[in-house]
């Protein structure tokens, strides 16, 4: 039964992988048609390669490094800050920011959690 799960999330994933291949050569293809890059488009452009690297990386090592949902989070936070109108509640931008700052704080702790420069040691029993 493990087994069959196992290769319903490989199949999941592969669907992920290809429906994610497809967006980025369509986003692509419109930046194109229409002659203009942005940098919305880029942060999209850049959202998908991080789905793709988390996707590739489940595949490989049949886990998630909890760290890709964290970039991707952050990537699409700045992208909504860089679409929002200038109009905007200035304590919106500030409380966006403030997540963008936990989500790197999160990213750094997830880094240096077992990192002999913080003097956490683990030990194999407590795995």
């Amino acid at each position: 039964m493990v087994s069959f799960f196992r290769k319903l999330q490989l199949v999941f994933a592969s669907v992920i992988l290809i429906a994610t291949s497809i967006a980025f050569l369509l986003e692509i293809m419109n930046m194109i048609q229409i002659r203009n890059i942005s940098l919305p488009d880029l942060l999209l452009l850049f959202i998908y390669l991080e789905v793709i690297g988390m996707v590739t990386g489940y595949w490989r090592t049949q886990t998630i490094r909890l760290a890709y949902p964290l970039f991707i989070a952050i990537t699409a936070l700045a992208r909504l800050i860089i679409l929002q109108k200038k109009d905007i509640d200035p304590s919106t931008l500030v409380y966006e920011a403030g997540a963008i700052l936990l989500l790197a704080i999160a990213i750094v702790i997830l880094k240096f959690r077992r990192s002999k420069h913080l003097g956490v040691s683990i030990d194999k029993d407590e795995l």
